[in-house]
């Protein structure tokens, strides 16, 4: 996706005309344009001199996106420029505003004193006011030329409303001065009272002043809501202690090359991503991760650009520089999130589309039935320009952007990164949340759980044989005993004639003494166990754990057990996600006694075990006729799963292909976070649905109170100066509201939702030695627009969801899928799939 910077737009009008022209350009497959930030993301093949043209030729300005790193220039370009010039805007439209509410309704209303030039000077007056009108009306001039330029490239916005507004207001006062001037040279004193009334300079003065009143506001808030993205640019350390040539070098971060190995002193931030080859120290990596306390770190750990060094010094090598570090990446994830749209904002962007024209045409029926009601034409005109300036697209088109731009905002401080707005929309809607066990709910890393040696063995005669036994073995279960050895600092002498014997067993020598270490099928080959130690055995499995036999000289010592141990918030988190409703499920690939141990402690609801690698997908794929499903994954064998998911939920600590599959990323790898993400989602959706509520009902009911449909029945009457009132803390209120998501607490449980959807997944019978034996068929199609692997996946997701595709083979550099069918489908439902995500099918074959 490329983003461009487009300036000019007022309000969501603007954006869906934008949206529009540049959408029919050639070779452009998608847009996304937010009034939010005025960035525009465009995917296609359409040359980027072609589609500024085309926003230039609609009236407004654009500009590719700079190469600039996301660090302090970034936060610049997202910096509040707008409220400053609005603010001055507004001081200076008050200044000359109060003199002229002074001659129009203090004197009017209420006989306050005029100087003495003007006292029973009707023209006079007439005239002061016009004076003052035109010179806010040229502080505003912002709205009159937005506005009708605009109107001149037929896409009308809210500037549009204003100035027609505020000019009706202007000329015809204008007219009525004249006519007012004509009666007094006429000596018509009755008549000069009467076009007395007919003033509306005060009106047309107030719409402009209100209306910036407004804006001022709104740019304030909206500005409030980029701050946790600029929080995170601004986090980027500015430079950096390099050794080169043997010489210590202070450069600009921005300098640092991958391989440069640069210094980190106490209380310095760590510049780019590195490894740590000197030193040891406590790492703050609040701003990355959200968590408070500090990370040891080693000789061999990595370590993440604008953490803080606590404590000792550190000499690293850099691995990843400029946008390639964790903090950019998570830059982008927040931006390109923004820059998107959540399927619900699809509502209001179909209304602001027509609803500038067809207020306007609201307006001029208004203004027309009134005068052939009888009413006087200063009587309609007030009608009319009451529903010009009370309309506000703007509260339609921030209700939605506004919420996802608070909610990533939130979700990043937290250490969860959503990367679509898509994702941040669908995650509150999950039913069912598939965990895999291995390191998701568990560590990943096996830890030694329990030691008991028999009768007349000491526990450090088991554990030191065991320890010299494993050190040599490379099984991943002798590393738990390996690394519990060293926690206790023993020191044995090597093992000899070391050998890893076919069967799960270890032997070896040690002053001159054979040992003997493995499993009870392999133990038992050589010395008898008794039916006691057997059961023992028998219960640690039972408990999911693996136990390890060890013998000297033919001579049982005792067991260990060891197992990959489920981490400390996994059941909490757990039972959070069924409390709110969700249906948990753990995958693994251990058989069924194992899985359901771990699943019984974990406190899942259902366990799906015996699952291969490459059986995954298949199982979210039949839990997603159950529901819509949340995969929660950190692995390479992981992300065909993510991806099949309708929300794949990566742990942070996992690998980047897992990371690049799913839609959403916990920094922090604690599971806790996922019930977190789904509360920040729910908050997010309720709120977007509180503002376009707000939205829509203050337009349904602001609209036909102002055009005077409610005089006949209740006699209320709408002063334009009133609406335009109205219109200007409507958009304010939406965008205050979003920031309320700011007080949101994603760790609390008080709110969450209770009622639990009765799901079984009892019949999901998952058998990966097993092939369905179908009539396969395959068809190639050739698509114009896939830009990265997440277009891929976009494709791969929509296809796969048809009952009668088996599979789908996508590759955005051949722009092809290949599709494998499990019964015959037409040509046209493979197309609009695939069209429907904004993506050409140029053929199929």
């Amino acid at each position: 996706m490329e983003q461009y910077n487009v300036t000019g737009m007022t309000c969501a009008a603007c954006q869906a005309r934008v949206e529009k022209v540049v959408s029919k350009v050639p070779g452009v497959t998608s847009v996304s344009v937010s009034l939010l930030t005025n960035s525009m993301g465009v995917e296609g093949t359409a040359l980027s001199t072609d589609i500024v043209a085309a926003v230039e030729k609609a009236g407004y300005h654009a500009s590719v996106k700079g190469a600039e790193k996301e660090s302090s220039q970034g936060a610049e370009a997202l910096a509040d420029t707008e409220t400053p010039k609005l603010l001055k805007r507004l001081i200076i439209s008050l200044i000359f505003l109060m003199p002229l509410m002074y001659l129009s309704m203090g004197h009017m209303m209420w006989n306050w004193p005029l100087p003495g030039f003007l006292n029973n000077n009707h023209v006079g007056m007439g005239l002061a006011q016009l004076l003052f009108t035109v010179i806010i009306m040229v502080i505003n001039q912002r709205f009159f030329i937005s506005g009708f330029t605009s109107l001149i490239h037929r896409a009308p916005n809210m500037d549009t409303l204003v100035a027609m507004g505020a000019t009706a207001a202007f000329s015809y006062s204008t007219y009525a001065l004249f006519a007012m001037t004509a009666a007094q040279t006429a000596g018509n004193n009755k008549l000069v009272m009467s076009y007395m009334h007919e003033f509306y300079f005060e009106s047309a003065a107030m719409i402009l002043t209100l209306i910036t009143l407004g804006k001022t506001l709104e740019a304030y808030s909206k500005g409030k809501t980029t701050d946790a993205l600029k929080s995170l640019m601004n986090l980027a350390p500015k430079m950096a202690t390099v050794v080169r040539n043997g010489q210590e070098q202070i450069i600009s971060a921005e300098q640092v090359k991958k391989g440069d190995i640069f210094l980190v002193k106490p209380g310095e931030s760590i510049p780019v991503d590195g490894i740590v080859l000197e030193g040891n120290s406590a790492i703050d990596e609040a701003a990355l991760t959200g968590e408070s306390i500090p990370v040891d770190k080693a000789e061999g750990d990595n370590v993440s650009a604008a953490t803080i060094n606590q404590s000792g010094f550190l000499k690293c090598e850099a691995t990843r520089v400029g946008e390639d570090t964790t903090l950019s990446q998570i830059i982008k994830m927040v931006s390109d999130a923004a820059a998107t749209k959540a399927p619900i904002a699809k509502i209001a962007d179909k209304v602001s589309g027509i609803f500038v024209p067809a207020v306007i045409t609201i307006a001029v029926i208004t203004i027309i039935g009134w005068l052939l009601a009888g009413q006087t034409v200063g009587f309609a005109l007030a009608r009319g320009i009451s529903v010009l300036v009370i309309s506000c697209p703007c509260a339609l088109g921030l209700a939605t952007p506004v919420a996802i731009m608070v909610g990533n905002g939130v979700g990043a401080k937290n250490g969860i990164l959503f990367k679509t707005a898509v994702s941040l929309e669908e995650a509150g809607k999950v039913d069912i949340v598939a965990l895999d066990k291995t390191g998701t709910i568990t560590t990943g890393q096996p830890k030694v759980t329990d030691i008991l040696p028999v009768d007349g063995i000491s526990e450090q005669e088991l554990l030191e044989t065991a320890f010299s036994l494993e050190k040599k073995s490379e099984h991943p279960l002798a590393k738990a005993i390996v690394e519990y050895g060293d926690e206790k600092k023993f020191t044995v002498p090597v093992v000899e004639d070391f050998q890893a014997v076919p069967g799960n067993g270890l032997t070896g020598t040690l002053n001159n003494k054979t040992l003997i270490g493995g499993n009870l099928l392999f133990i038992e080959k050589s010395l008898s166990i008794s039916e006691k130690i057997k059961h023992s055995a028998e219960q640690l499995a039972s408990a999911g754990k693996t136990p390890l036999f060890f013998a000297k000289e033919n001579r049982l010592l005792g067991m260990i057990a060891v197992a990959d141990v489920i981490k400390e918030d996994s059941p909490q988190a757990i039972k959070e996600l069924k409390a709110m409703g969700i249906h948990v499920v753990m995958l693994t690939g251990d058989n069924e006694r194992t899985a359901k141990a771990i699943g019984e402690q974990a406190g899942v609801d259902n366990v799906i075990a015996g699952v291969l690698p490459d059986g995954k997908e298949s199982v979210i794929r039949a839990l997603g006729e159950k529901g819509k499903v949340a995969m929660v994954g950190d692995g390479i064998n992981d992300a065909p799963a993510l991806t099949r998911a309708d929300v794949g939920i990566a742990i942070g600590a996992g690998t980047d292909v897992a990371m690049d599959a799913a839609d959403v990323v916990l920094m922090k790898s604690k599971l806790a976070d996922v019930p977190a993400a789904i509360r920040l989602s729910r908050g997010v959706l309720r709120n977007i649905h509180e503002n376009l509520f707000w939205a829509f009902f203050y337009n349904t009911i602001g609209i036909p109170l102002a055009a005077g449909l409610l005089i006949p029945v209740l006699g209320w009457k709408l002063n334009p100066m009133f609406g335009a009132a109205a219109m200007s803390l409507s958009s304010f209120c939406v965008v205050t509201n979003a920031l309320r998501l700011n007080l949101l607490n994603i760790r609390s449980t008080k709110k969450d939702k209770k009622k639990k959807k009765a799901i079984d997944v009892s019949l999901i019978n998952i058998n990966n030695n097993e092939k369905k034996e179908v009539n396969e068929m395959t068809k190639t199609m050739n698509i114009k627009g896939m830009m990265c692997g997440h277009c891929e996946a976009a494709v791969k997701k929509a296809l796969e969801a048809l009952p009668e595709v088996a599979s789908a083979e996508v590759s955005h550099e051949k722009g092809t899928a290949v599709v494998t069918l499990e019964k015959e489908i037409a040509d046209d439902v493979l197309k609009k799939t695939v069209e429907d995500k904004d993506y050409e099918v140029v053929e199929i074959k």
